[in-house]
């Protein structure tokens, strides 16, 4: 997803794309450690989607802080 798309969410939008995020994350791992799935390219394309919108979050976080 692209950051852009990011930042049109919301807190609480990107909060519950985060959590999936981390379901998919987590369910891909899964199925790479049992042998189902060769998903290196979207586990890899999903952390960095997680790491685009928890740098989004913190941004925020940041703006609210500063007075911003």
């Amino acid at each position: 997803m692209k950051a852009s798309k990011l930042r049109e969410l919301s807190d609480a939008e990107l909060e519950n794309q985060l959590r999936d995020m981390a379901q998919q994350t987590w369910k891909i791992r899964f199925q790479m450690a049992t042998g189902q799935t060769e998903g290196v390219k979207k586990l890899r394309s999903l952390r960095r989607d997680l790491a685009r919108a928890k740098t989004l979050l913190r941004e925020r976080e940041l703006e609210q802080a500063h007075g911003k």
